[in-house]
């Protein structure tokens, strides 16, 4: 019998993810190339834009990971939005992911309410959509080719 515990517990998690880590990379070879490399780790890719008071304008949060961009937030203040500003600080963050990093494509996820029509202007493609998550909202999964 076991015993089955619903709880937060940081240790837990942290010795289920290194044993899922793992057992990941014992059954890919891909993984298993990466271990113990730089492109085993995420690395932060973030980007900014500040008004001529210094004040936040917009800006974009996200990751590298192996050759992929990973575009986590995109945000652009209401009164900047139709500026061009978010495209700017998309093609920078490709541009980053490319030229310093060697990324060949990004990821990202938008709700149906945000961006996809934004995303795909931009050339990227839904590749998942899934439909309430939450409920009422679907969710899509864009991705782009960098190169």
């Amino acid at each position: 019998m076991f015993r089955i515990e619903a709880e937060v517990d940081k240790a837990r998690q942290e010795l289920l993810r290194n044993r899922l880590l793992d057992t990941n990379t014992a059954a890919s070879p891909v993984l298993a190339a990466l271990r113990g490399t730089p492109a085993e780790r995420e690395v932060p890719l973030h980007v900014w834009a500040l008004d001529p008071a210094g004040a936040l304008a917009g800006g974009l949060v996200g990751h590298t990971w192996t050759a992929w961009l990973h575009v986590t937030y995109l945000w652009v203040d209401a009164a900047h939005r139709g500026t061009g500003l978010g495209s700017h600080l998309l093609a920078r963050a490709e541009h980053l992911a490319t030229a310093d990093r060697g990324c060949a494509a990004a990821r990202l996820e938008t709700w149906d309410f945000q961006a996809p029509a934004f995303y795909r202007k931009q050339g990227y493609e839904v590749v998942c959509e899934i439909p309430d998550y939450p409920p009422g909202i679907t969710e899509y999964t864009l991705v782009k080719r960098l190169r």
